[in-house]
């Protein structure tokens, strides 16, 4: 969610809060963050807690991420801290299903293609085995 501080503070005018379920994702979160804002060119006054991994925050002076692990927000509530605030929520978009890419035909070696092109002989059924004989047994 973002909360609209302009308001109510002079330290800045968004707080984005978020959540994670893994140390994991707390870092993969912060450094997907801090690439996009990196592509447009801004960079971070300041960056705490991502090594920890249990919250991480990001300092871009309008804006300050906080990404935490779900236990941790809920104990900090910052959303009651700053109840006072416009709250604007963000829902995760929905992932789309992506099906493999079928390869080529241009990109796949010559000999490649022209054995895929002969008959599959059929595999032949295994033969059963005989159970071993320890030592001394007939």
């Amino acid at each position: 969610m973002i909360l609209n501080i302009k308001k109510l503070s002079s330290v800045s005018d968004y707080l984005l809060v978020c959540s994670a379920g893994s140390e994991r994702q707390v870092h993969a979160i912060a450094d997907a963050i801090e690439d996009g804002l990196r592509n447009d060119g801004e960079r971070p006054l300041g960056r705490e807690g991502v090594t920890e991994g249990r919250w991480a925050l990001l300092d871009f002076n309008d804006v300050v991420a906080h990404i935490f692990l779900e236990p941790v927000r809920v104990f900090y509530d910052l959303e009651g801290l700053w109840a006072e605030a416009t709250v604007t929520e963000v829902k995760d978009k929905p992932r789309l299903k992506t099906r493999k890419a079928a390869t080529p035909k241009a990109t796949a070696p010559k000999a490649k293609a022209a054995k895929a092109t002969r008959p599959v002989k059929p595999a032949k059924p295994a033969k059963p085995r005989s159970p071993r004989k320890k030592k001394g047994e007939e």
